[in-house]
């Protein structure tokens, strides 16, 4: 067992051994842990194991397209290849909503179920599965017919003022339907600055290179975990994981969730268990120990939480932005959203306020916020019942939908202050 702890908590005397992460870290340890796992168990050599799962399991195999950015930057990431981007496929229901691999089958782009293209249509019923039949995902593209080298530009944020960076790494692509695309894999190779042969871009000379993220050397001018802990933690990891098929497990308490971006670190600390398979897996994964996340008393939790004895469905948002807005803590907040976008933005964020990207995560259905309209919903329910009635729509969701789109009706939170009348909710 090991302990990531910035201090000796209690829970630390229980480990075979402590990781010292200075607080606020853990994605810097976790990136090149990441970095450690891919080159020895995905390119050094092959893990049967891993591979088999992160092919079926995982979105490796998914083809992303590669785009000119339009700042000058080069190329860079762009979309998920879809099976609307193929004629074969594009009559197909909800096909820009299905993501293609290439199939080392037949050497070309095929589209595996289980996307969420499957998932609400009745063409597709019984396909909304990971079931690959006959299909190969190829990992990598590196090797194919047809495929080359590019360098792609991708964003970094290891400066401590929270200013992004460029690094520029180098990934195998080819052209599908005249759009050029690579693995989600080989950009996690990028990503991770993994290097391969004949691939341009910057990478580092190796684990003890502390001028290149994201390896062990570089790791411990963050975190203060020496470098070669690193490297045994994440050899252990991967070991334990293909020897016991997946039994490895992180637990993690509130701590991380203190830290701005907690969301990616988590994201970089769930890659590593994708990485070695062990999501799903009966004593392996990832373990949640913060109160309500505890899966047995969810139920009970969720009827008193929620007053389910007094309304359904509940109504259930982020704290925080609840708040924000409805104390109008949003009026003295002088941070701009733009101030933590990424260099390689596109201007979404170019001068916009806190309060406009919650308005905008709202609008376009990232979020919930309540309430929900600029109109009463018992009113507004009324009024769609009697629309429906009238033979003007065929439900009140199209009623609403029209309204939407008419601008007759509009998010309450666009403007969070204004006084209402009707009936109170």
């Amino acid at each position: 067992m090991v302990t990531v702890s910035p201090d000796y908590a209690d829970n630390v005397k229980f480990a075979d051994e402590w990781l010292p992460a200075q607080a606020g870290t853990d994605a810097a340890l976790a990136m090149a842990m990441g970095h450690v796992i891919l080159k020895e168990n995905f390119i050094d050599r092959q893990v049967d194991y891993f591979d088999g799962y992160v092919k079926q399991y995982t979105d490796f195999g998914m083809l992303i397209t590669l785009v000119e950015h339009p700042d000058g930057h080069g190329l860079v990431p762009g979309k998920f290849l879809t099976a609307a981007d193929l004629p074969a496929e594009a009559s197909r229901a909800d096909a820009a909503f299905k993501t293609v691999i290439w199939d080392e089958a037949t050497s070309a782009p095929a589209v595996p179920n289980g996307s969420m293209g499957f998932r609400y249509n009745e063409e597709d019923q019984g396909n909304w599965n990971l079931d690959l039949g006959e299909l190969r995902p190829a990992l990598t593209l590196l090797g194919q017919d047809g495929a080359d080298g590019v360098e792609v530009a991708l964003p970094c944020f290891e400066d401590p003022r929270g200013e992004g960076s460029v690094v520029r790494r180098g990934v195998p692509a080819r052209l599908v339907e005249g759009r050029l695309v690579t693995t989600v894999f080989d950009l996690m190779l990028a990503q991770y600055g993994v290097g391969r042969d004949d691939l341009p871009g910057t990478w580092a000379a190796g684990y003890d290179d502390a001028t290149v993220p994201y390896t062990p050397a570089w790791q411990a001018e963050i975190t203060s975990v020496p470098a070669e802990a690193c490297i045994r933690t994440a050899r252990e990891f991967a070991s334990n994981s293909e020897e016991s098929k997946g039994r490895t497990m992180i637990i993690i308490g509130a701590g991380i969730c203190h830290w701005f971006h907690a969301d990616v670190t988590y994201r970089a600390i769930i890659a590593l268990l994708m990485m070695t398979g062990c999501i799903g897996r009966n004593g392996g994964g990832w373990a949640h120990y913060v109160g309500q996340e505890k899966c047995r008393p969810m139920t009970g939790w969720f009827n008193m939480a929620n007053a389910l004895d007094w309304s359904r469905p509940p109504r259930t948002m982020i704290g925080t932005a609840y708040w924000y807005m409805h104390t109008d803590q949003w009026r003295t907040d002088g941070f701009s959203a733009d101030r933590i976008k990424s260099p390689l933005s596109t201007g979404s964020l170019d001068g916009q306020h806190t309060a406009d990207s919650v308005a905008l995560a709202h609008r376009l259905g990232w979020m919930p916020f309540y309430p929900q309209f600029d109109a009463n919903p018992l009113d507004l329910a009324d009024e769609a019942t009697a629309a429906v009635e009238r033979g003007e729509y065929a439900t009140p969701q199209d009623y609403i939908a029209a309204r939407l789109k008419s601008g007759e009706l509009k998010s309450s939170v666009e403007d969070i202050d204004a006084r209402r009348t009707g009936r109170a909710p």
